[in-house]
């Protein structure tokens, strides 16, 4: 039956359920020792990005290559969100229990803070994945994306929360929700964020073309971009709709 030819529209969707269950699985565990929490989200999208793409990739290869490319400035990426949001979180607690009041402006600051780091937070380890860059450019990068792509982002924040409502919903659903609890999110922005990143590649290697005459050849597991990204982002053929 051509339902169940290996390229039939079913066994394709199968088969990338499969790859996002093993990416979860070994995403997981890398994730276990808390500091190489960083680098294993890059690695996540980094395999998702691929999915999306159709482009071939052995998975748990395709993970602890990029894993291993990226793991000293995931762990760096990591350790600066997680210091920012012990602060956040620590400042969120004492104007709740301290039984001091606080001005409503200082209030407002620390929830304007929490909503940004979010924000750059969700594209930082995508971006970091595709672009070679250095931390500060990969952080500014993550931010002015995020804005940009404002409704997106919001999107792919919400996917992020799926899993945990899936386990508050019913108790029944944890095993399910345990084997794509970050692949399916991974996935979700990886399918959102795509046509901006692909366009950003695009103009980028066009510029490349343009100034040394050759197209620059990259290979299955390259990154591009190297410091420039920053200053492609304030052109307005660039946004994505």
């Amino acid at each position: 039956m051509k339902l169940f030819n290996l390229d039939s529209p079913l066994m394709v969707a199968l088969g990338k359920m499969a790859d996002l269950m093993i990416v979860n699985v070994v995403a997981l565990i890398c994730c276990i020792p808390i500091i190489t929490i960083g680098p294993s989200l890059t690695a996540l999208h980094y395999v998702a990005l691929k999915i999306v793409r159709d482009e071939e990739c052995y998975i748990v290869r395709g993970f602890f290559k990029s894993f291993k490319e990226n793991f000293k400035q995931g762990v760096l990426l990591w350790l600066i969100f997680l210091v920012v949001g012990i602060v956040i979180v620590g400042d969120i607690y004492i104007m709740q229990n301290s039984g001091i009041e606080f001005h409503f402006v200082l209030r407002i600051m620390v929830l304007v803070v929490a909503v940004l780091t979010t924000f750059t937070f969700t594209f930082a380890f995508p971006i970091l994945a595709k672009f070679d860059n250095t931390i500060r450019r990969t952080l500014k990068n993550a931010f002015l994306i995020s804005l940009m792509q404002f409704p997106k982002t919001i999107l792919m924040i919400l996917s992020a929360a799926v899993p945990i409502l899936l386990i508050l919903i019913s108790e029944s659903l944890i095993p399910i929700t345990i084997l794509f609890c970050l692949s399916f999110p991974a996935y979700a922005s990886a399918l959102l964020y795509n046509k901006f990143f692909q366009k950003l590649e695009d103009q980028i290697l066009a510029a490349t073309e343009g100034e040394t005459g050759e197209v620059e050849e990259s290979g299955e597991d390259d990154r591009i971009f190297r410091d420039e990204l920053d200053e492609s982002l304030i052109e307005s053929d660039v946004t994505v709709h």
